[in-house]
């Protein structure tokens, strides 16, 4: 497996309250790996260190195996780290094709948003067939052409996923992307990571409280509480660890039991 994104010793401190520390994993290129855990285990604070949003006060960040700790989030971009976020961002006002194709520019622009005002052919034919793609890929062409404000949450999830795959990453950063899916949304969900990876070799950090998602398409998955790492392992090794069950899945468990 092929470097992708990798931390040793993070430690993150907001003040003196520390959310983060030496926290260390590895997330391949071709896997997908899952980072889980109780709200407030500094999931979201990771992944922030991961794509430069927060600087830590030590450890270092890797990505295909260059030290990028000091880089901002734009270099890593560029590198090919891409990332959604917890709360759903789409431009309602655009159609969902239009929303997909930001992706695309965004990453050809780069350091010069001139170039998107001035692009050639090329680089417009470029942006067409990436989204072409990303829409195929995540069963969205029939509404391609539809208001992205018409689109119930699943939807919405899915026009995500499209738009940060049209924009050609490496390594994706996921947090929280089933939030709000029903069951069959969910399922479909994880089936379009797995053929993502599957097709394009790349590779997937994500953070998930949905534990039949975790399970059926993690690869590894790594467990915080309290910003420690207590648990690395296989879905099925993590499913069996005492010292899981009793930090967070029982906790999951408790939860969905009726």
């Amino acid at each position: 497996m092929s470097a992708g994104l990798e931390t040793f010793g993070l430690h993150i401190a907001y003040g003196g309250n520390v959310a983060v520390q030496d926290a260390t994993l590895s997330a391949p290129l071709g896997t997908i790996t899952g980072l889980i855990g109780p709200n407030g285990a500094g999931k979201t604070t990771t992944f922030n260190a991961c794509n430069g949003l927060l600087k830590p006060s030590s450890g270092r960040v890797q990505l295909f195996g260059q030290d990028v700790t000091r880089r901002g989030p734009q270099t890593r971009a560029r590198m090919g780290l891409g990332r959604t976020f917890q709360q759903v961002q789409v431009c309602a006002n655009l159609t969902v094709r239009e929303n997909v194709a930001l992706g695309a520019e965004v990453r050809l622009v780069g350091r010069n948003p001139f170039r998107q005002l001035a692009g050639g052919r090329g680089q417009q034919r470029e942006v067409r067939l990436r989204t072409e793609a990303a829409l195929r890929g995540c069963g969205l062409e029939a509404l391609a052409d539809a208001p992205a404000s018409t689109l119930g949450t699943g939807r919405h999830r899915l026009l995500e996923l499209a738009r940060v795959f049209a924009g050609g990453y490496r390594m994706l950063l996921l947090d929280e992307p089933s939030s709000g899916l029903e069951e069959e949304e969910t399922a479909a969900f994880g089936r379009i990571l797995r053929t993502a990876v599957a097709d394009r070799g790349i590779g997937i950090l994500v953070v998930e409280h949905d534990m039949s998602l975790v399970m059926s398409v993690c690869d590894y998955i790594y467990v915080l509480d309290f910003g420690t790492m207590i648990y690395a392992g296989t879905p099925a090794e993590t499913q069996a660890s005492e010292v899981v069950r009793k930090a967070y899945l029982g906790e999951v468990e408790a939860e969905v039991t009726p």
